[in-house]
């Protein structure tokens, strides 16, 4: 079965973390991902860059409109994710559990079975 781990980020909560629980969380993340290679259970992961980079995109009267900015206005964004084939999803909880930003309050970490994958239903 195939999970979605998303990574929501705040920015204050990061700011307020001292250099040296920046590099644990950095280094917590290489274990993790270390970690699930090794398992056979990581499919990829990604970071993403701070939404203010982002654009959305859209379409009125046929024709594409772009702006720039997140979608949403919110204090937090999704800042990376994790793509996983594990048995369950007990195991996949279990997996996102050792993620090191599920120890710090202000960030969150997500689970989702993946639905729809290469033209299958999955779930």
């Amino acid at each position: 079965m195939k999970f979605l781990i998303s990574l929501h980020i705040n920015p204050a909560v990061l700011d307020a973390l001292t250099d040296e629980e920046k590099a644990a969380i950095g280094e917590g993340h290489g274990r993790f991902i270390a970690a699930l290679k090794e398992s056979g259970e990581l499919i990829t992961t990604q970071a993403l860059v701070d939404p203010s980079q982002a654009v959305v995109v859209s379409v009125r009267d046929g024709q594409p409109v772009v702006t720039d900015g997140p979608f949403l206005e919110s204090k937090e964004f999704l800042g990376g994710f994790y793509l996983i084939d594990c048995e369950n999803r007990e195991r996949a909880i279990e997996l996102a559990a050792r993620i090191p930003d599920t120890a710090i309050e202000g960030l969150g970490v997500e689970v989702r079975q993946v639905m729809f994958s290469d033209g299958h239903l999955e779930a």
